[in-house]
Formats: C-alpha cells, sequence, structure tokens
C-alpha cells in the first residue's frame, strides 16, 4: 500500500514538475516580454490572469475535486456500474450548464469584476480597459478548466493520475505559443497571452477525452439537477468553495490592496508567488490529490485505524520535504529569481523586490502545504463545512495582517500576512482532526522532527555561503547562472540527505504503517 501511494505520488509529483518546468518557462518569456515593474500592460494581465487562475485553483485542485471524489468513491463502491455511470452523466451536465451561465455573466460584467478586485485600477483608464478587455477574452476558460477537473476527479477515482497532472503543461504550452507567435502580431501585443489562456482550455478538455474512453467512463451530459448523488455534490461543493481555496481568496484579497501600491507590486508578488507555488504544486498538491481517493476508499469502509495511519504517513512526508524547501527558497530567493527573469524587460529592481516578496511566501510553504493534506482528512468523509468555518477564520486573519503589515512593509506585509494564515488554517485544521479522534499521531514524532531540522540547518548554512550576494548573480552572464543555481541546489539536495541519513533517519520511519 505504502509502495502503491508513494509511486502514484511520484508520478503524479513528476507530472506536475512537468506542468512547473513549463510555466516557469512560460513566466520566463512573459518576463521578458511585458516586465513587472512600471508597465501597464503586466499589471493588466496578470489581475486578468489571476480571477480564471484563482478558479483554476478552486475547481481543478479543490473544492470540485474534493466534493465529487469522495461522492464517486461510494459509487463506484456500492452501486452498480450503470448507476455510476447515469451519475457521472448528470454531475457533468448540470455542471455544464451552470458554468456556462456563470461565465456568460462574468463576461458581461467584467468591468464590475476589476473595479472589485482592483480598484486600483480606476485612476488609470488605460490600464482599468485593457484589464477588462482582456478579462472577457480569459473567462471562458472556467467552463474549460471545471470540466476538465471533473475528467481528472474520475480519472484519479482510477488510479490514473499521470493524464490529469500533465493537464497543465498544456496551458504553459499554449501561452508559451500564444506570446512567440501571437503576441508580436498585434497591435496590443498582451492580449495574444489572453488569448492563449482561452485556447488552452478547449485543448486540456480535448486532451483527457480519449483518457476517459479508454476507461469507459466517458459522460454523455445529462441535465440531472435531481439526482440523488449530483445534490450531494453540489452540497458538499459549496462550502469546500471556500474551505480549500482560502489560500487563493486570500491572495485576491492582497491582489486588491497591491493594486493601491506603486506599479509593479502586484507582478512582483504574481512572480514571486509563482516560485512559492513550485514545491508545493510538486508535492504538497500531488500527495494531496493521491490521498484523497484512499481516504475516501478507507471512509467507505469503516477502517478509521487505517485512516489515521495514512494521515499519519502523508504528514511525516510533509515535514520531511516542507521543512527543507522552504530554508532553500528563502536563502535562494534572488538567485532564483536572477536566474530565471532577470533578461529582457524585467530589472534588477524587479528581481530585489520580488525576492523579498518570495522569502515572505516561504514562510508559509509548510503551512500550505500542511493545509492541501489535512484538508483531505475531512473532505474524504463528505465533511465539507468544517474547512469552509476554518478557512472563514484564516481569512479574516489574513485580511486582518494585511492591513496591519501592508502599510510599513508595502507589497512583502501582503506575501507574509497570506503566510501567517496559512498557519492559523492548517493549526485549526489539525487541532479538529485530533479532537475528533480521526488523527492519531504514531510513535517517534520528536526525534524524527529535531532530525529535520538538524538536518535543515545543515543544509541552510552551506546554500548561505554557497550562494553570496545578490550583485554577483545579477552581474553574471545567464547561462553561468544556471549552471551556477543547479550546483548549489544538487549541493543542498545531497548535503540534505546525508544529514538526514547520519542523523539516523532511514526509509522505515516513512513507511505506512498496516493494521
Amino acid at each position: 500500500m505504502s509502495r502503491r501511494l508513494l509511486k502514484s505520488t511520484a508520478l503524479t509529483g513528476a507530472m506536475t514538475l512537468v506542468s512547473r518546468v513549463s510555466g516557469l518557462i512560460r513566466d520566463m518569456v512573459f518576463a521578458s516580454l511585458i516586465g513587472a515593474g512600471a508597465t501597464v500592460a503586466a499589471d493588466a494581465f496578470y489581475v486578468a490572469f489571476r480571477i480564471p487562475n484563482f478558479l483554476r485553483r478552486i475547481f481543478g485542485e479543490g473544492a470540485l475535486s474534493q466534493a465529487f471524489v469522495p461522492v464517486f468513491a461510494e459509487y463506484r463502491t456500492r452501486a452498480t456500474p450503470a448507476e455510476t455511470r447515469l451519475f457521472l452523466d448528470h454531475v457533468t451536465g448540470v455542471l455544464a450548464v451552470t458554468l456556462f451561465v456563470v461565465t456568460l455573466i462574468g463576461v458581461v460584467a467584467a468591468p464590475i469584476l476589476v473595479t472589485v478586485l482592483a480598484p486600483g485600477f480606476l485612476v488609470d483608464t488605460q490600464k482599468f480597459e485593457l484589464t477588462v478587455a482582456m478579462l472577457r477574452i480569459v473567462f471562458p476558460y472556467l467552463l474549460f478548466i471545471s470540466l476538465v477537473a471533473l475528467a481528472a476527479g474520475v480519472l484519479n477515482a482510477h488510479g490514473r493520475f499521470g493524464a490529469a497532472a500533465f493537464t497543465p503543461v498544456l496551458l504553459n504550452l499554449s501561452l508559451i505559443g500564444a506570446a512567440l507567435w501571437l503576441a508580436p502580431r498585434l497591435d496590443e501585443p498582451v492580449v495574444g497571452l489572453a488569448w492563449g489562456v482561452f485556447i488552452a482550455g478547449v485543448v486540456q478538455l480535448a486532451f483527457q477525452l480519449p483518457f476517459l474512453m479508454r476507461i469507459g467512463m466517458l459522460p454523455r451530459p445529462r441535465l440531472g439537477f435531481r439526482d440523488a448523488g449530483v445534490v450531494r455534490v453540489v452540497r458538499l461543493m459549496a462550502p469546500a468553495i471556500f474551505g480549500v481555496s482560502v489560500a487563493q481568496v486570500n491572495l485576491l484579497v492582497n491582489m486588491v490592496l497591491a493594486s493601491f501600491l506603486v506599479t509593479g507590486s502586484v507582478s512582483w508578488l504574481y512572480y514571486s508567488d509563482r516560485l512559492m507555488e513550485f514545491p508545493l504544486g510538486v508535492f504538497g498538491i500531488a500527495l494531496a490529490t493521491v490521498i484523497l481517493p484512499s481516504l475516501s476508499h478507507k471512509h467507505v469502509n469503516a477502517s478509521h485505524e487505517e485512516f489515521s495511519h495514512l494521515l499519519d504517513w502523508a504528514l511525516r512526508w510533509v515535514f520531511i520535504i516542507g521543512v527543507p524547501a522552504t530554508a532553500a527558497l528563502m536563502v535562494l530567493a534572488g538567485p532564483m529569481l536572477a536566474t530565471l527573469f532577470y533578461f529582457g524587460k524585467f530589472t534588477a529592481g524587479d528581481v530585489e523586490m520580488s525576492a523579498q516578496a518570495l522569502v515572505a511566501f516561504s514562510l508559509g510553504l509548510l503551512g500550505f502545504i500542511l493545509v492541501k493534506v489535512l484538508a483531505p482528512g475531512f473532505y474524504a468523509r463528505q465533511d465539507t463545512k468544517t474547512p469552509m468555518r476554518v478557512g472563514v477564520i484564516a481569512l479574516v486573519a489574513n485580511i486582518a495582517l494585511s492591513i496591519v503589515l501592508v502599510f510599513p512593509l508595502a507589497h512583502v506585509g501582503l506575501a507574509l500576512a497570506i503566510s501567517l494564515a496559512a498557519f492559523v488554517n492548517a493549526g485549526l485544521l489539525f487541532r479538529l482532526l485530533r479532537r475528533a479522534d480521526v488523527y492519531r499521531a504514531l510513535p517517534g514524532w520528536t526525534s524524527f522532527l529535531l532530525r529535520i531540522a538538524l538536518a535543515t540547518a545543515i543544509m541552510a548554512g552551506v546554500l548561505l555561503w554557497g550562494a553570496g550576494a545578490l550583485d554577483t548573480w545579477l552581474s553574471a552572464p545567464p547561462l553561468a547562472r544556471v549552471v551556477r543555481l543547479a550546483f548549489w541546489i544538487t549541493v543542498g539536495l545531497l548535503v540534505y540527505g546525508a544529514a538526514l541519513l547520519i542523523g539516523g533517519v532511514r526509509p522505515a520511519h516513512l513507511k505506512l504503517k498496516q493494521v
């Protein structure tokens, strides 16, 4: 069981790694094309793109999957194949019609959305109108990506994780193609990127269909608003939309505040957030995606002790990877941004400002990953209301912290507020799982955490010594920066691994305990 879950996590993580790498290449192209500081096009695009991207993370990696997968797992266990396929047909039909209406409203109400989410843009007519125009192009992406998320949930429930994890690569390839081919042919080049988002939605949905056909689960959409399974999914999904997307809601709140700061603030937060999400996506989301179907299956079969052991196994992996990733991001923030984005219209000042935000975001990385892993402990039991309530508390905490920190720290304060709110979210989820006796920690956690902390401290010290001053990275040629960064990342991994082994951490500490 442990080996199968680890293999599935590795596969999903590998596909997500390909997606994140292609995403970094995409952002490198963006940085060269539209830059960050003092450019109207950059801030306008990132606000317009943030809205459907926010919805993608809710539906693609959040509420829809968390609500649909447990119900679908129950159908596969207790219902006939015909009943399961009918349920899938009804869910698809209801989702498609509902989202078509929502998309239509979003396109018509684009000026209102921009006014609400980026009110600071109202003082700059050009920036406001450009943002509205691009939002109308990208908003239909919501319809396509939500159907993609549904397909991914079906594939994941059947143990087919690779195709769903690879799908985001197509978004990045579409955007890279739009930036290199379409954008130069338009009067306003940045609008080409918006069309790239639209095209990506169509391509991603088409990519999933053959894989659904292969497992005999290609849906035939039918309206079934009164279907008992559909009603349950909708009821679970409503609170899950908020509960699972608190980090994204926090980013939107901070985008509103950042729109009042100097031009470039939105973009600095965007680039730093992208790098922070690299380990979050490669590991945190991959692990959460893999354990949800297994947790759902154990809940349906009333395997309570195995449920707790699976959560414990996942949490051990969170700490052994999340803690060193946090330290490495903080130490290498400047070098990574300089290596990936310092060319074209992306200036040395942009690197420095983005690096400050990345350090603040990095502080919350462990909290973000913990939320991704702890939330399925509720969703697998078809409890979406508890994470929603916790999410409300975390959101209020983020808003309060943002208002307090934005004045002395500007955009860095907004990033720090999100990080602190992530730990509020994770801490409350953990406490409630313990209180309900859903999760019982297995022995050995204290020594395990001490060994991870020591190994991380050694690795961070080596990286801090090796990285040197940011000026040396900015003055180096691009290829030299790439080689140097790759070298020190490799050294950091080797030092951390060796320190763990010397400290006594063994593969047995990471095996799933069998009942």
